[in-house]
């Protein structure tokens, strides 16, 4: 008996103390105002298929929108009724909401979403929604966890916190994400940045609740036609990441970490010596001190250890190799900056409304405000001196805040005075909005790039490239990283990336794990090796088979850079990750969504890498299609789960039939990088009638270049007769800065069966010579071989028709 009158007054005060009642309703410039006998909700219009969804109760406080980007562009919705309901439209987005009591569900058409259950709770200590889930139901997302795709009846913290070394299962992880995306096609994300929790169906099957301590009474709704259309809709609210320099995707030199201008002078030099692909190297902690512990908030280079680092930044940069510097936003009382901070009045407060200061890992430290606009002024100082000095990007390590004491203040741009749990998931967020504001300030033509380990929804509209942290370097470790990529670029974190060979622990070096997870990197949005360095992360330091199997698979990373920038490009327009699940293909297949084996690069590859030791084939499953081994061009067909075979020397990677693949020559470094020689590749095949592909070019560097109309678009697309095959190249676009004026193209047919009766270019034929050094010789012409047909020519950019009989 005492049992249940304990779960009966713990089920009383979870619900709202007194149901809302609608009072009146009135339009205001598209946006829909209910008042009602609690308070007043707000349903604002976004893009094209999105809602905020903003409560108000009365006498609650309310933080401001961190997921909402600040040029996010406000729709005008239009309101109908249906009986004693309103019905407010957005495009095909409908919500539904009944009056007495207030409670709003949400349709696509005719087609139901989802709707609120009890809707808005709020009580002393805990404010939240609940949801009614519907029976079949899956929900991906949530932020970093491995815990499977399908999150549904999980129950997960909403608190960015580390976990050191993990492996094959994380509740908790550094970047949560207080949001879903639904197999009903929806996505529901909850603007609170507040400590609490996601529960999915846990604690009641059927009951979707977000609870947390304080924070902002608001969520978003996002649906589109389907699933990468939903996507696309909540990045318009949320934000599009701007594109990356073409340098942040090649290869990094990273390790925890360099301790001195001459080790990190030899290490760069050694990726030359041998020839493997390089365009940047981060320095870890010890540019700023000699030790690991006592020395974080220096925020200035440790003279002794790089004596010149200005001229080391120099020399690299005409290398080809950027400089990345790590910051943390802890000063500890022990550093060289600890009382300048405190005059400035740069860190956050306790409750006496001195500086907070406690303990930690690596000392006495106090943390930055970074949502103080003073703080901020003094934090950027570090900032603006290293980009004066050359530095090429930035590093921000430690900042869910890794310790963050729940009686530390912060104090807001508005003046208002806040505690660590109210906006704890916000810290990276705002930190990286921070960095990424001022650095355009600064540099207004120059692609920001800031790689942080923590954000919050929408971090991605400042540039941040997330990694999935203190990954164990074993093959646990690598077996979640494609469900992480994945579970973060469903809701607009299309960079998300792990420490290739992973981070923590080992004991011997593991050559078939090292190798295995830098041919995956090769398919992830960043390459970049990082571990500590009690087993050296970079192939150069390695044997010589290992080095000769990885340099091969980064001179592919670079030979693909054409394809890899048009899916930056992509990404920036519509939030599409560079990852995607393979559901995307399939939308009316939700068994796909479980799938955390395989994953599409873009639109042609199908990626499935290798987690276990040992293995010689994999089983894959296979969208419907016609599909081609990368490495050896055997053919499958889809709709099924085959078998690939694969050995140490390649990876288990699929091209669809149908596909372009534009590529180039690999270089050392992306500053000798030429779009002037294209190597297209098309994958053909009787089966497939039409095929399409685009190419995004533009200098590599200069921000917002579509806006600014410096940029082109080369298109692609090819069309089966019963006795020929047309390929068509076509140009849109405006000029910019190194341009080609002509492209030298080779456009290698794969699986053309046989050497061709004519190829014509613009109705002209073009010679058919036995080998490729023949036609190289002659300057254009075709040859066929068992790669396939190729033909080579020159073209100024007007349409070209390729025709093959």
């Amino acid at each position: 008996m005492k049992r249940f009158t304990t779960l009966f007054f713990l089920w009383l005060w979870c619900l709202p103390l007194q149901a809302a009642e609608l009072v009146s309703h009135h339009l205001q410039h598209g946006t829909l105002i209910l008042n009602t006998s609690e308070g007043s909700v707000t349903l604002t219009p976004y893009g094209e298929g999105a809602f905020e969804v903003f409560y108000e109760p009365d006498d609650v406080a309310q933080l401001p929108s961190f997921a909402i980007a600040e040029d996010a562009s406000r729709s005008a919705g239009t309101l109908t009724t249906q009986g004693d309901k309103l019905v407010f439209s957005h495009g095909d987005l409908r919500a539904v909401i009944s009056p007495s009591p207030v409670q709003i569900a949400y349709y696509q058409g005719e087609r139901f979403l989802l709707a609120e259950e009890k809707g808005l709770f709020v009580h002393p200590t805990l404010r939240g929604f609940r949801f009614r889930l519907s029976e079949s139901e899956k929900l991906l997302g949530g932020g970093q966890r491995v815990l499977g795709m399908d999150r549904r009846g999980q129950r997960l913290p909403m608190y960015n916190k580390a976990h050191y070394g993990y492996t094959t299962e994380s509740r908790q992880m550094y970047y949560s994400l207080p949001a879903v995306f639904s197999s009903h096609n929806y996505i529901l994300a909850f603007d609170n940045s507040a400590s609490g929790h996601l529960d999915l169906g846990h604690n009641e099957k059927d009951v979707l609740q977000f609870e947390a301590v304080s924070g902002r009474t608001a969520y978003l709704i996002a649906a589109g036609q389907h699933y990468a259309d939903t996507l696309s809709r909540y990045v318009e609210v949320t934000g599009h990441q701007p594109m990356v320099p073409r340098w942040a995707l090649g290869n990094y030199a990273s390790r925890f970490g360099y301790r001195t201008e001459a080790q990190t002078r030899k290490v760069v030099a050694l990726f030359q010596e041998q020839q493997i692909p390089l365009d940047a190297v981060i320095l870890d902690l010890f540019w700023f001190g000699s030790e690991v512990k006592g020395m974080m908030g220096n925020l200035d280079w440790d003279r002794q250890a790089f004596p010149e680092p200005e001229q080391m930044i120099e020399d690299f940069s005409e290398q080809g190799v950027k400089t990345i510097l790590i910051t943390e936003p802890f000063v500890l009382s022990t550093s060289d900056k600890w009382e300048e901070a405190v005059n400035a009045g740069a860190l956050a407060k306790n409750l006496a409304g001195e500086v907070k200061r406690f303990d930690f890992y690596f000392g006495n430290t106090g943390l930055i405000d970074v949502f103080d606009p003073v703080a901020q002024d003094w934090f950027w100082q570090t900032y603006d001196r290293l980009l004066e000095q050359g530095v090429g990007g930035w590093w921000g390590d430690l900042g869910e805040p890794e310790v963050h004491p729940a009686d530390t203040l912060h104090r807001l741009s508005d003046g208002r005075v806040v505690s660590a749990d109210e906006i704890h998931n916000a810290y990276g967020h705002q930190w990286a909005k921070m960095v990424f504001e001022r650095h355009r300030q600064a540099r207004p033509d120059e692609r920001p790039f800031i790689m942080m380990r923590s954000g919050f929804v929408g971090s991605q509209r400042y540039g941040m490239i997330p990694w999935t942290g203190d990954v164990s370097r074993s093959w646990g470790g690598l077996k979640p990283q494609v469900e992480l990529s994945l579970s973060m670029g469903l809701l607009g974190l299309g960079y998300t990336h792990s420490d290739l060979g992973g981070f923590a622990g080992g004991e011997q070096f593991d050559a078939e794990l090292y190798t295995r997870w830098l041919q995956y990197g090769v398919f992830q949005p960043v390459y970049r090796p990082h571990a500590q360095e009690n087993i050296a992360p970079e192939p150069v330091f390695h044997d010589a088979r290992t080095r000769d199997i990885v340099r091969e698979f980064i001179r592919l990373r670079y030979a693909m850079l054409p394809y890899n920038y048009t899916l930056s490009y992509l990404n920036s327009q519509k939030g599409i990750p560079l990852m995607r699940p393979l559901f995307f293909a399939q939308p009316q297949n939700t068994a796909l969504m479980d799938n955390k084996d395989s994953y599409f690069w873009g639109d042609a590859f199908l990626v499935t890498p290798v987690t276990e030791p040992g293995v010689d084939e994999v089983n894959v499953t296979l969208p419907e299609g016609v599909w081609f081994d990368y490495f050896t061009g055997k053919r499958y067909e889809g709709g099924k789960v085959i078998t690939q075979p694969t050995s140490i020397e390649t990876l288990p990677v699929l091209v669809k039939a149908g596909s372009f693949v534009p590529m180039v020559e690999p270089v050392l470094t992306t500053k000798d990088y030429s779009p002037d020689a294209l190597i297209l590749h098309y994958y053909h095949d009787p089966s497939v009638q039409q095929g399409q592909g685009l190419m995004y070019e533009d200098d590599g560097s200069t921000f917002d270049a579509v806006a600014k109309r410096e940029y082109e678009i080369l298109s692609f697309s090819a069309k089966q007769h019963e006795t020929s095959l047309d390929i068509v190249l076509q140009r849109e676009g405006f000029a910019y800065a190194g341009m080609p004026e002509q492209r030298e193209i080779t456009l290698t047919v794969h699986n053309w069966p046989k050497r061709p009766d004519s190829v014509t270019l613009n109705g002209q034929k073009v010679a058919i010579y036995d080998s490729y050094q023949q036609a190289l010789a002659a300057g254009q012409g075709c040859w066929w071989d068992n790669q396939g047909l190729s033909v080579r020519f020159s073209w100024d950019h007007h349409k070209k028709t390729i025709s093959i009989r």
